[in-house]
């Protein structure tokens, strides 16, 4: 089981941050909730990837793009 490359960069950012907040750190509680964090965001993504979350978009422009005049009443 993979990430797609924008997850695991996305990963990446989160063990690189936590890293940095490790290292500035120093308390064990902090190392290990920072462990865990990332062992459940990675579940996470990965479980994301088995079954992702669908977007419901809609078309919000119309189909085609027209000066005409739709009404045969003049505004002017």
């Amino acid at each position: 089981m993979g990430l797609p490359i924008s997850l695991f960069a996305l990963q990446m950012v989160s063990v690189i941050g936590s890293l940095l907040i490790i290292i500035f750190s120093f308390q064990f509680g902090v190392i290990v909730g920072l462990l865990l964090f990332n062992a459940l965001f990675y579940g996470a993504l990965g479980r994301w990837v088995k079954r992702p979350f669908t977007f419901q978009v809609q078309n919000n422009f119309p189909s085609t793009i027209s000066n005409k005049r739709l009404s045969p009443l003049s505004h002017a």
